[in-house]
């Protein structure tokens, strides 16, 4: 356990610095705000997620070692997870747990207004991300406070690129 002090364990979701976070076709599209690390929260992840009508924040996927859960604040979309679709408005609350495809999620603005929501999240690595639709695969570990962006192995990749146990080893 940490014995360093919290400077505000308090924020308002109001006063979270957004930032934008896109695809290079801005098929994903959002405002992005991280809210664990401001309040010193070490075992949790939180984010406020503000998605445009038509546009998603992320692509399909399910993480291997992170349990999340979304709180929708305002707005409405769809809730794509596994095969079915939900649809979803302010006041519900979507669960996300780990597994395979079965429990890939992702939430889309159907809706004619701004989708915001909260994203609660469990911190561990290392993790193991994958992507059903294109059939990708993140790696990640020893991030800075859960962020993967900001890890020290971090790798996307496909299972064909695969190599040898011994590859480069034998030499």
């Amino acid at each position: 356990m940490s014995a360093e002090k919290i400077a505000n364990p308090v924020t308002n979701i109001d006063a979270v610095k957004l930032m934008d976070f896109a695809s290079p076709n801005g098929k994903f599209k959002a405002r992005l705000g991280r809210i664990g690390p401001v309040i010193g929260a070490e075992k949790l992840g939180a984010m406020i997620t503000v998605v445009e009508p038509g546009k998603i924040a992320f692509p399909f996927h399910v993480h291997h070692e992170l349990e999340e859960m979304f709180y929708v604040i305002e707005g409405s979309g769809e809730y794509r997870f596994g095969e079915e679709k939900y649809s979803i408005r302010a006041g519900d609350v979507l669960a996300a747990p780990t597994g395979g495809p079965e429990r890939a999620h992702q939430i889309i603005n159907t809706g004619d207004k701004i989708l915001k929501y909260l994203a609660i999240s469990t911190i561990g690595e290392p993790d193991v991300v994958e992507y059903p639709d294109s059939g990708k695969f993140l790696v990640y570990s020893q991030s800075e406070k859960g962020n993967p962006q900001s890890a020290r192995i971090r790798f996307i990749g496909r299972t064909d690129m695969s190599i040898g146990y011994f590859d480069g080893e034998d030499d």
